[in-house]
């Protein structure tokens, strides 16, 4: 039987050998605080490929070394970093799969440092693994534009890199989540009249530096869970300007700003779908969708309603390298593998 999760996916240039997506998930791996890809992270990402995921979107990668949840993550800042991302792309193109990374800075929820920055003073509340709750300040407006084009320079770095696709991340509470969130950004400039506009700005500018023909991701949470957080709707007004300004694909999410008030999010399968049907419907955009999809049956039949383009399955992936061979087979579809695994795989 002949799988919609085992069928190809073109969108612009990205050409997908099936529909199975691992999405972006911190490993905080980086060794001396650099911010640059280790061996570790060959490992973690080439494994997947191995396992047939069509695509790898490869971990919160920050624009500055303050823009970081902690100081192990990843950054793309400097061109000394080039040749390390590379590395990694090339090994996953070598085992099969396409290459994308996720393009952020953390904004109030940064840990490591003394006061992060946010679009506006409004405090997290929320004291982490990682540390106590963190007072931002403000960016001004200048260090606002001047935050696009940091942005930007990542984006032109990771083209360099040999990415496939690039995707911004607006979602979980991050730093173009803060600008856009009515509940956070308490700005009186122009990026408080406008909430969507920083995340415009990012997003035009990163498409400056990237191939025509090369497609635009934006993961967004869709809705937020915290007291008086907005809702759909307001996520739905986002996604238009958002895809008037570039975006080709939307990620969709949820949640991540704050702690969960009296609406807290369901942890039942595909919890999420439902805002990626209402994203592909209202806008007529391809949509990635994740939450608790692990199930292939749950997977397949998102796909087969239409509900979403893609499919994405994070911890399922970290408990298993292989989650699309062994999905595809569940399925009772036909998936290649791995010469080298064929005796222990069936």
């Amino acid at each position: 039987m002949k799988t919609t999760l085992n069928t190809s996916y073109t969108i612009k240039n990205l050409e997908l050998k099936n529909r199975i997506v691992m999405p972006p998930m911190c490993q905080y791996s980086v060794t001396a605080h650099d911010g640059t890809p280790t061996d570790w992270h060959l490992v973690h990402y080439a494994s997947r490929a191995v396992g047939q995921t069509g695509l790898i979107i490869v971990e919160m990668t920050n624009v500055e070394p303050d823009g970081r949840i902690t100081s192990d993550c990843l950054g793309l800042w400097d061109d000394e970093q080039i040749p390390a991302y590379k590395r990694l792309v090339d090994l996953i193109h070598a085992n099969g799969s396409k290459a994308a990374i996720q393009i952020a800075h953390a904004g109030r929820k940064s840990t490591h440092i003394e006061t992060p920055v946010s679009s506006s003073e409004t405090p997290l509340e929320e004291a982490t693994s990682f540390g106590p709750v963190r007072y931002p300040r403000a960016l001004t407006t200048e260090e606002a534009e001047a935050m696009v084009e940091k942005y930007k320079e990542s984006a032109r770095r990771a083209v360099e890199a040999g990415f496939d696709t690039i995707e911004i991340h607006g979602a979980h509470g991050y730093l173009i989540h803060q600008f856009h969130s009515p509940g956070i950004n308490k700005r009186t400039d122009k990026y408080g009249q406008d909430l969507a506009l920083f995340g415009v700005e990012v997003i035009k500018a990163v498409k400056s530096v990237m191939p025509e023909d090369m497609p635009l991701l934006f993961r967004i949470s869709a809705r937020e869970y915290m007291d008086g957080g907005y809702g759909i709707e307001h996520a739905l007004d986002l996604g238009r300007q958002y895809q008037a300004a570039g975006v080709d694909l939307f990620d969709i999410s949820s949640g991540g700003e704050a702690p969960p008030g009296q609406d807290k999010p369901g942890n039942y399968p595909g919890y999420q779908v439902q805002f990626a049907r209402r994203f592909k419907e209202t806008l007529d955009v391809p949509v990635i969708a994740v939450g608790i999809l692990d199930d292939p049956a749950v997977a397949e039949m998102t796909l087969q309603n239409e509900s979403a383009d893609l499919i994405a399955v994070g911890r399922g992936m970290l408990n298993n390298p292989y989650w699309a061979i062994h999905a595809v087979k569940a399925l009772r579809d036909e998936i290649e593998v791995p010469k080298q695994y064929e005796r222990g795989i069936h």
